[in-house]
């Protein structure tokens, strides 16, 4: 017995941590991202502030990629930054996007869908969509945003 419940605690450890945002499969297909922003030069006013948004919705650079429908860089009321595609998960069409509000919120002008993107996570709140909006990692590295699938 006591075999048993050691299984099935290393069961469940394992399960819990092996899930995680790489592993959530999205109506949105993969498309290549990387996106580096200077937030000393470029997007002076972007640095240290809240529920502030940058969208891309074509490149910048020959260098640049911007996923499947867009980038969407919002920093939290936590001070985090994040990035999502602009495409709806809903509509699943690169050319029907969803633009931030000064909620936190970011609104399919099409489904009428709101999603939550205050904390980072981009759930849907109201209207149709029940798949989160796709997230691309951040990371911050001196003066430079590093956007990447």
């Amino acid at each position: 017995m006591n075999i048993f419940k050691k299984s099935l605690l290393l069961l469940l450890f394992t399960a819990a941590f092996s899930g995680c945002y790489d592993n959530v499969i999205s109506s949105i297909p993969d498309y290549p991202v990387r996106l580096q922003l200077n937030l000393t030069t470029t997007y002076p006013t972007f640095r240290n502030s809240v529920n502030q948004y940058l969208l891309f919705e074509k490149r910048i650079l020959a260098t640049d990629y911007i996923g499947f429908g867009g980038i969407l860089v919002y920093t939290g009321f936590d001070g985090e930054y994040y990035a999502f595609d602009m495409a709806c998960p809903y509509e699943a069409k690169n050319d029907i996007k969803v633009y931030p509000n000064d909620l936190g919120q970011a609104v399919c002008k099409k489904c009428g869908t709101v999603f939550d993107i205050d904390s980072g996570v981009g759930n849907p709140s109201s209207g149709p969509a029940k798949e989160v909006l796709k997230r691309y990692r951040t990371s911050l590295s001196g003066d430079v945003l590093y956007i990447s699938r």
